[in-house]
């Protein structure tokens, strides 16, 4: 393929050409809206597949794909300092994909086409459906490309907007409640995170360019500036106001990297959701359609851990390092919490939504292990995890189609009747507590793994979390498949084919991953070694 096109932007905005042709289709006529949903959404597809066998994570700059262009510059007021010529904000179109975006840009674009094939349970407004979950994943792709912070927030404010449209008008019976507790909980995070990010731009996200004989200040959110100027020791950001002769406004305290470092971690932690931030999570997995669903759980929570990482811990890793302990006792939270929870739920819905609580809380123990096990197991998880929740919700919109209901209590013996579903399911839910073989056990061993030398207490008691996920996985799967079978379901009939690809294309990859986890491991070879550099140099200086 010529190098000369640019593959991130056809990426990530190619789902907006779909849009385009979706507006010259008939309302009515949901095939057509539905085959040409899917289709658009296999370009991504592809492009995510061909860039990640393409990366080199052992190449310069760790095999990175860029993108990269001023955009709009806007004239600031240039009286806080004398010398300065002017002072510019300067907005970036800048994308990039490297060791650790890749694997979660082939999971949006993945579970996206998946999506599209499971969204026929919608019956009604089908055209604004597809035009909104297009938008939708326009948005997952942008934020895990994204590299200007203005550019990022806008990305992920359109899944906000997308998400909350999606499940208010086509969730279930309290989608208007549900959808509104979504944008409250995701917009105050939203502010947070744009407290945060506006303090970056103002302190680390400047260059001072030569002018004559002044100098002229380029503001902006360029992420690598933003990481370059933080970590050098003669940037105006780490000059306090005694060294700089006289008032130096760009310096960043230790207080105030504290706060937004704290910011940044409220505001993603919200996202992916940790304790107390999780309630918001859970009536949108009760409430939102079940192809909305898979993606919610399979992508976007994942957008929280991946802000967490790319903000927090890369751009201020001495306060990760010092934080690591209470970050770790929060996964532990998640994990003990999320699994006692889901055990004594009886809707499987509610089963799986503190199921994910529970793994997000390893993805935290992985983060919290600040090594490069841990880290590409917290990574590993958040793929794994998305592979294997979509699929379940995808067998969870089938089963509803078919049943009516998704209460423990009124399901049984299906295996006789959907013997195909049944087994994907009872693989999935083995992928789900972890067994060997299947790509939910990498990811949990890798964080539990890079966590056991610096916390041995606490990996031994969350491991205990292990031991409950698989009492209330089985509890739940046994339940569904076997037993005693209601004559009502008799009748029922198995998986069609449009249901069925995407159930065996999420399964294929579960297992890929599980038998052959190196894949993805290969590619976050050097995705933290920056990260790694600025540690020891802080422990070293």
């Amino acid at each position: 393929m010529p190098e000369q096109i640019p593959w991130l932007t056809v990426l990530t905005f190619s789902p907006l050409v779909g849009i385009l042709v979706l507006l010259f289709l008939p309302k009515a006529n949901s095939r057509a809206l539905r085959t040409a949903a899917i289709l658009t959404t296999l370009v991504p597809l592809v492009v995510s597949l061909w860039l990640f066998a393409q990366y080199d994570p052992s190449a310069q700059a760790g095999g990175i794909f860029v993108e990269q262009t001023p955009w709009i510059t806007a004239a600031l007021n240039s009286e806080a300092l004398n010398g300065v010529a002017s002072y510019v904000y300067e907005f970036q179109y800048y994308l990039a994909a490297d060791g650790l975006s890749l694997p979660l840009i082939v999971l949006a674009a993945l579970v996206a086409t998946m999506a599209a094939f499971a969204s026929v349970h919608i019956n009604k407004r089908w055209k604004a459906f597809y035009i909104w979950f297009l938008l939708l994943e326009t948005g997952m792709l942008g934020v895990f490309m994204a590299r200007d912070l203005v550019l990022f927030f806008l990305f992920f404010e359109l899944t906000l907007i997308s998400l909350f449209f999606l499940i208010g008008i086509w969730g279930l019976f309290n989608r208007e409640k549900a959808a509104n507790t979504f944008l409250i909980y995701n917009g105050l995070g939203s502010a947070i995170m744009l407290i945060a990010f506006v303090l970056l731009i103002v302190t680390a996200g400047f260059q001072s360019v030569p002018d004559g004989e002044a100098m002229r200040l380029v503001y902006s959110g360029n992420y690598e500036t933003i990481m370059a100027n933080l970590a050098d020791p003669a940037a105006y950001v780490n000059i306090p106001d005694a060294q700089a002769n006289g008032s130096n406004p760009f310096f960043m305290s230790e207080g105030m990297r504290w706060l937004v470092f704290i910011l940044i971690f409220v505001a993603f932690a919200i996202k992916l959701p940790v304790l107390p931030f999780h309630t918001w999570m859970l009536r949108v997995h009760a409430e939102a359609p079940p192809s909305v669903v898979m993606i919610h759980s399979g992508v976007l929570l994942k957008m929280g851990a991946y802000g967490l990482l790319r903000f927090g811990v890369f751009l201020f890793p001495q306060q990760a390092d010092d934080a690591a302990y209470v970050i770790a006792l929060l996964g532990v939270a998640n994990i003990l919490y999320g699994a006692i929870t889901a055990f004594v739920q009886n809707e499987f819905k509610l089963v799986l939504a503190y199921s994910s609580i529970s793994h997000m809380g390893i993805v935290l123990l992985g983060i919290a292990s600040l090594n490069q096990i841990g880290l590409q197991g917290a990574v590993f998880q958040l793929v794994s995890h998305g592979l294997i929740s979509a699929l379940l919700f995808l067998i969870v919109g089938s089963l509803y189609e078919r049943t009516g209901t998704t209460d423990l209590r009124e399901l049984g013996g299906l295996a006789r009747a959907l013997p195909f579903m049944s087994g994907v399911l009872l693989t999935a839910g083995m992928a789900s507590l972890g067994l060997p073989g299947l790509s939910g056990f990498v990811g949990e061993f890798l964080a539990f793994l890079g966590l056991f030398d610096s916390m041995k207490g606490v990996t031994a008691i969350a491991a205990v979390g292990v031991i409950l996920t698989a009492v209330y996985v089985l509890r739940s799967v046994l339940k569904i498949t076997f037993g005693p079978m209601s004559e009502r379901y008799a009748a029922l009939n198995d998986a069609r084919l449009i249901e069925a690809v995407p159930m065996i294309a999420l399964l294929a990859f579960i297992l890929l991953l599980g038998v052959y986890p190196s894949i993805l491991t290969d590619s976050m070879q050097h995705g933290f070694d920056r990260l790694f550099e600025q540690l020891n140099s802080r422990v070293g200086g």
